[in-house]
């Protein structure tokens, strides 16, 4: 059902991802504009994070009809039973970011609710990625109408956002960036103040703490989830280089600079732990060139292009912490970073380049649908 209040007022609040939740939601990568050779190199680094999520909880497995198949080269039958803990749902999508075009899903202490946002491919005719869209725009609203989450639906409003431009800490906080919320492609005719206060309404939070900047050359109008994220309430890891001629630096220590001057929405100073950016800038390639097949109207890459590298763009399972690897000397020290901050689940790192060609990372393909019952104290 389609509902026409408010969650703030009906009590919900969008859930920290460090959270007991039900499952996962991801989609099947097919897109040709995003993935070079057909996904090759792609689609295998999706199933080995499939294959870890499903250790700890559900995954709704989006796929359309005609690519269904070729999931029988990466799972086997016993996947798709109750003990195997992949559901497979049929329909059609333009692109695999299932964190951006999944509902976002916010809850009280006994029911779950979507949220609907409306997609526009991260920009629509100012500044998106794509010209067509609509499978992916409906994908939320597919997804709650499938397994009966009754939900809010913004197309009424025209209100864009994606998933990945949103974190939430549990209790009220929710991290955004300017860069990406204030873009000409989201909603340009409201203010920063009227599009807070959508946040608010909408996420049954209080505060809003607005970054100025992501990660440099996010074509995203840089997602908060590629720079910043909590660890737990009152607790951040943020994209960081020492490098002071790197583009990024700057961006960085803007971020740091309001981070520190900032509290949550219970009053409590963040907790900043810096996590390094690749120490060596991943850059498309001839051979990527090589692989795409833009349709018409698709944004193009170009050789040299830096790509938005960050570990930051982790995702936090029931158990694990999956974590992205460049082949890049700041791997290992990354994933020492986030071991001491998540000591109680196995971290688990994926070699992830072939999905950053993609413009995304691990946190991007992954959308989380909460748990239905009383809230754990914490």
């Amino acid at each position: 059902m389609i509902l026409s209040s408010l969650p703030s007022s009906d009590g919900f609040y969008m859930p920290g991802e460090f959270e007991p939740h039900l499952g996962t939601i991801m989609v099947w990568p097919t897109r040709p504009g995003s993935f070079p050779y057909n996904g090759k190199d792609a689609k295998p680094a999706f199933a080995q994070i499939i294959k870890n999520i499903i250790k700890y909880e559900k995954l709704f497995l989006v796929c359309d009809e005609n690519n269904k198949e070729e999931l029988t080269t990466y799972f086997t039958d016993t996947d798709f039973t109750p003990n195997g803990n992949i559901e497979l749902v049929i329909a059609e999508t333009d692109d695999a970011w299932a964190r951006d075009t999944s509902p976002t899903f916010v809850t009280n202490k006994y029911e779950v609710r979507g949220i609907d946002w409306v997609f526009n491919a991260w920009g629509g005719e100012v500044d998106g990625l794509f010209p067509t869209y609509e499978n992916d725009d409906m994908l939320a609203s597919t997804f709650c109408n499938k397994y009966g989450y009754d939900y809010y639906d913004l197309h009424k409003t025209g209100f864009v956002l994606e998933g990945g431009s949103i974190h939430s800490d549990g209790e009220g906080t929710i991290l955004v960036t300017e860069s990406c919320l204030l873009s000409k492609g989201r909603n340009p005719q409201l203010s920063k103040k009227e599009i807070e206060d959508v946040l608010l309404n909408y996420l049954g939070a209080k505060k809003i703490i607005w970054l100025p900047y992501g990660i440099y050359n996010d074509e995203t109008n840089e997602h908060i989830d590629n720079v910043c994220t909590f660890v737990k309430p009152g607790e951040v890891v943020l994209a960081w280089t020492d490098g002071e001629t790197d583009p990024q630096y700057k961006m960085s220590l803007a971020d740091l600079q309001l981070l520190q001057n900032e509290t949550d929405a219970l009053g409590r100073n963040f907790i900043i732990h810096k996590l390094p950016i690749p120490k060596k800038p991943i850059l498309v390639t001839d051979e990527d060139l090589n692989g795409y097949n833009f349709e018409e109207g698709e944004a193009m890459r170009d050789v040299g292009e830096r790509l938005a590298a960050s570990y930051i763009n982790f995702y936090i399972t029931n158990g694990s912490v999956i974590v992205p690897a460049f082949d890049d000397e700041n791997d290992e020290i990354a994933m020492n970073i986030l071991s001491k901050l998540f000591p109680e689940r196995e971290v688990v790192q994926i070699r992830s380049r072939s999905i950053l060609a993609g413009g995304g990372n691990i946190h991007c393909i992954t959308g989380q649908v909460p748990l239905t019952g009383e809230r754990k104290e914490k």
